[in-house]
């Protein structure tokens, strides 16, 4: 069975498994190819939850995400840099500049946040801006990811769910 195929059945199983507060699916591609990269995520409320990104070369990511807002705890924020460089190295993700961390939330407020891993202990970190922010992942979105090892990026999307 073609990989493409594989994660596009797998996604759509897991979309069905949906939980009262909160699952969906999204699909995306790494940037300037058509390789695919499947996202599934799940919440026990509209403000965080875990996120898997699935590539169609099998290799799969997962991690926590936060919607940011001006009620967030600080704490919550501190996962977001595992396996990256502070904010304003050298090495920094243009999503991530923020001289502080109050600047950050206004910078990123209404925008949903997640760090993730493999089991090599690379890195991706993802942006997504909220269609319906109020509606958390639900409300759907889109954005982008980044890899730790290659610098590559990942667009994404998430569909609306009624």
């Amino acid at each position: 069975m073609n990989k493409s195929i594989f994660i596009a059945i797998s996604v759509l199983a897991l979309a069905a498994c949906e939980t009262p507060n909160g699952a969906g699916t999204g699909s995306g591609n790494i940037r300037g190819t058509q390789k695919p990269v499947a996202f599934t995520w799940e919440s026990d409320d509209s403000n965080s939850g875990d996120i898997t990104a699935t590539f169609g070369s099998g290799r799969v990511f997962t991690g926590e995400y936060v919607q940011i807002s001006r009620n967030i705890d600080s704490d919550n924020l501190d996962p977001l840099w595992d396996g990256w460089d502070r904010p304003r190295s050298k090495n920094a993700w243009r999503y991530w500049n923020a001289d502080s961390r109050s600047e950050f939330v206004r910078e990123n407020s209404g925008r949903v946040l997640a760090n993730l891993h493999d089991q090599k202990g690379e890195y991706m970190r993802c942006r997504f801006t909220l269609t319906s922010p109020d509606r958390g992942m639900k409300g759907g979105g889109e954005g982008r990811c980044q890899l730790s090892d290659s610098g590559r990026e990942i667009n994404a999307e998430f569909p609306r769910q009624s």
